[in-house]
């Protein structure tokens, strides 16, 4: 099966363009990179498979359900960790993982043993009961990567997930994202950070300008050559 299926996306902003008819597959289980520079459309793309952007044009499909007329069941397939911060302040750490999943309609023992595994495994037990404003820069990330996984969707989307986080500790998500992978979870990865697309993703798509300028598997995008090297070539063009 599809984890997910674009077909001629089109994101129009009044007269501007953000996404101008991409087309791609990502199969079920595979790990996914969308790369690109700034403002070449991501951003705007992963929001209109979780249904915060209105698509104007083609259709995104879920395990084969539509994200426009299946969109509440759709939803419930795929988790968002976003690159920007956006957490009830006015929470404990425990507690934004425990209300996430209660847009879910999941609650109970069952959740809360559910954030506290969580809290374990992204090494933030000793945090729980602080607000989110008093954590790092890295714990922040951690807690928004954890949020998404609150309800144990079959497709996780990480828009940067390691920026402003140090090696150390981006080396540790490396590794928990390919164990999340490996037990079955299908993965679309954005990232300004070429190596870890590299070392990450099976397959890698490059967007500029809205359009989508490669999709090739990423030992053979990069062949003798670095993705670094393969980036700049295309974004010269």
């Amino acid at each position: 099966m599809l984890a997910l299926h674009i077909d001629g996306l089109v994101k129009r902003y009044g007269d501007f363009t953000a996404v101008d008819g991409i087309s791609f597959d990502v199969p079920e289980g595979e790990f996914f990179g969308l790369l690109g520079p700034n403002g070449a459309g991501k951003t705007t793309t992963i929001n209109s498979i979780v249904g915060l952007s209105k698509i104007t044009a083609g259709s995104i499909k879920l395990f084969g359900l539509d994200v426009t007329t299946d969109w509440r069941a759709a939803r419930r397939l795929v988790g968002l960790s976003p690159q920007e911060y956006n957490f009830d302040r006015y929470l404990s750490i425990r507690d934004i993982l425990i209300y996430q999943a209660g847009y879910y309609g999941l609650h109970g023992k069952a959740v809360r043993a559910r954030a506290d595994d969580l809290l374990e495994r992204f090494g933030l037990t000793s945090k729980a009961k602080q607000i989110y404003t008093r954590l790092s820069g890295g714990m922040k990330r951690r807690l928004t990567i954890a949020r998404a996984l609150m309800f144990e969707p079959k497709l996780l989307i990480l828009d940067e997930p390691t920026a402003g986080v140090d090696v150390e500790l981006r080396l540790e998500l490396w590794s928990f994202l390919r164990e999340l992978n490996r037990e079955g979870t299908t993965i679309i990865l954005t990232t300004h950070y070429l190596e870890e697309a590299e070392e990450l993703c099976s397959r890698i798509g490059i967007i500029e300008a809205g359009k989508l300028v490669a999709l090739e598997a990423t030992r053979k995008l990069i062949g003798e050559r670095t993705l670094q090297d393969v980036f700049l070539e295309l974004t010269r063009r």
